[in-house]
């Protein structure tokens, strides 16, 4: 490893803690990096920072150490429940990881107890694991934090604890704003003393950070940490250790690359990007089958309490595969990650540069690839301008062979495998109609036959935009793919027993009249209103002055006037229908607007 430094800790203006320095030599970092050597003097003063640095340039410790050492110079000890620090951050695993550096820290300092709060855990147990211990700093998800402000109710009186705090920092500050978290960090600001320090770290600073940082620090410093050389010149965002490249493929050809590239590769270890959580579900499985002799692992933001073990348990190995999407591609430290593969570009640039920043950490060297369609091939220019990030083409693999006929086999043999192929194809279609650089990536351009052949699709799948379209180039499977079964036993069960109950009721509803189901009760009132409403503007139309009860009457013999007027009713029909209304016409002759007196 090739040290980026920046001096030793001991050339840092103000003196850190021996034993933080102690800390700093058992992790194995003798030297600061740019961002720690430019961020750490300012945050140790009475200074609010903004840090931007490439990802993998130590951000973690630039605050990490800061934290600790206000937190020993403070005046008044901290007690047991009160907060002295706040680390908030958009994913759990940044969370766990962002916990263990800490607890290196904290060891020697047994002064200071530290808690983790994110999703996936019972919040119960949260809130009694801290009313027991405490947690003079927290590291938590802003929705799991924003739930503990709630349960005072528990005996947990959050907003009390942080009325100490002096310290409170934003990981990751741009993602913190994506994706609805912006109303969770304005609610958790609501509640923190406005006398503290903050800090803001991210690689890439976007518009909703500025305006945060305009709102929510005061007399902010902004630390924007570059490479050295050329990398300075160009402003990149990405590491210059980073190799990065691209390729240009078929959509039925991408599998087929992917997996040669893989057997190729299986000594290393490996993250694969996927745009959806249904990709991840069916790629995930079918790499598992393709690619022997490998530990293959699925992560993605719906797993709900298997993410953390996975996580944990991948981070551990010397080499192996994960198959995730965008949660893993944020401040996420995974040892000696070899290549990261982005199977599907993300839907915004700067994802991009994160994505690729989960190789190539503190000095280390590392490589990524994007494959790209070839309508999409203007998207490298496109990162060089926007991104600062340029791109190598890499040529396509020779000899790959074909494996999707062997993926379509598994989809015929195992509805679970033919389900999650449909489920993933539509879900790619709806992430790419909503790609932020919607120019480049067109949904209207894709070629949805070439899409479905490299699922490895038996049918095309019923959505709206395929409908009224043709597919020739697409030959569907010659089979009734209601008869695929299960291989899991029980669930064809439970399937075989549903479409019995299914037949059933259809013999049974045979026949007999087709149930309206009543509208509920906000709607018929709506229709209502909308009804009388019409009824009066009429009323004022037509200059009537018939009471509302007789409004009804008067709207069937409107219709029968229209009936009149196209020819469908002649005079007399007319005339009768009238009178059995219950009035009399007093003239048909002009029949443009006819004159009704009601029967005394």
């Amino acid at each position: 490893m090739e040290h980026v430094t920046e001096g030793s800790w001991e050339s840092l203006p103000m003196r850190l803690h021996p034993r933080v320095l102690g800390a700093l030599r058992e992790l194995g970092f003798p030297y600061m990096t740019p961002v720690q050597s430019a961020t750490i003097p300012l945050f140790m003063k009475n200074k609010d920072v903004a840090a931007e640095a490439v990802t993998g340039s130590g951000k973690t410790l630039a605050f990490v150490i800061p934290i600790l050492e206000i937190l020993l110079r403070r005046e008044e000890k901290l007690k047991k429940h009160q907060v002295g620090a706040l680390i908030i951050t958009p994913t759990r695993e940044l969370a766990i990881q962002i916990d263990e550096v800490l607890a290196h820290f904290t060891k020697p300092f047994p002064q200071f107890s530290q808690i983790l709060w994110i999703g996936g855990r019972n919040p119960g147990e949260d809130v009694e694991r801290f009313k027991e211990q405490g947690g003079n700093i927290i590291v938590a998800t802003p929705g799991r934090l924003e739930d503990m402000f709630r349960r005072k109710a528990e005996g947990l009186d959050l907003a009390s604890c942080v009325r100490s705090l002096d310290v409170l920092v934003l990981d990751e500050a741009d993602r913190l704003l994506d994706m609805g978290f912006e109303a969770s960090i304005n609610t958790i600001l609501e509640f923190l003393p406005k006398q503290r320090r903050t800090g803001l770290f991210s690689a890439t600073q976007t518009q909703e950070v500025e305006s945060l940082v305009r709102a929510g620090l005061r007399n902010p410093v902004r630390i924007s940490v570059k490479e050295k050389g050329v990398a300075a010149s160009s402003t990149q965002k990405t590491p210059s250790r980073l190799k990065n490249y691209y390729m240009v493929c078929k959509a039925d050809e991408k599998f087929n690359q992917l997996v040669h590239f893989l057997r190729n590769h299986k000594q290393e270890k490996h993250l694969i990007f996927f745009s959806t959580c249904a990709c991840v579900e069916y790629y995930g499985k079918a790499l598992e089958s393709l690619v022997k002799g490998v530990k293959i692992m699925c992560i993605h933001g719906k797993m709900k309490h298997k993410r953390n073990k996975i996580f944990m348990e991948f981070r551990k190995l010397q080499s192996g595969i994960l198959v995730c999407t965008d949660v893993m591609a944020r401040g996420i430290d995974i040892p000696e990650v070899n290549w990261v593969l982005q199977y599907d570009p993300p839907s915004s640039a700067s994802a991009f540069v994160h994505r690729c920043g989960r190789t190539a950490r503190i000095g280390h060297g590392g490589s990524a690839l994007v494959f790209l369609l070839p309508m999409e091939e203007s998207y490298v220019s496109f990162l060089e301008i926007n991104q600062k990030c340029p791109l190598q083409e890499m040529q396509l693999q020779k000899n790959t062979g074909d494996l999707l006929p062997k993926l379509k086999s598994m989809a015929l043999a195992d509805r679970a495998v033919f389900e999650k192929g449909m489920k993933a194809f539509v879900s790619y279609v709806q992430a790419y109609a909503k790609h932020e650089c919607g120019l480049i990536f067109r949904l209207k351009d894709l070629d949805f036959a070439s899409l479905a052949r490299g699922f490895a699709l038996l049918r095309m799948p019923k959505m709206p935009e395929l409908r009224g379209k043709q597919f020739p180039d697409f030959v569907p499977a010659d089979v009734n793919t209601d008869t695929i079964p299960f291989k899991d036993k029980i669930r064809e069960k439970q399937r075989q027993k549903l479409l019995e109950q299914q037949r059933k009721e259809k013999r049974e509803n045979e026949g007999r009249k087709k149930f309206i189901k009543n509208k509920a009760w906000s709607k018929q009132k709506a229709k209502k209103e909308k009804k009388k409403k019409m009824n009066e503007k009429r009323k004022r139309e037509e200059g009537s002055d018939i009471e509302d009860e007789d409004m009804e009457e008067l709207l069937n013999d409107t219709r029968l006037l229209r009936k009149f007027k196209k020819g469908k009713i002649t005079e007399e029909e007319f005339e009768k229908g009238l009178l059995a209304s219950g009035k009399r016409t007093v003239t048909t002759a002009d029949v443009g607007i006819p004159a009704w007196e009601p029967d005394c």
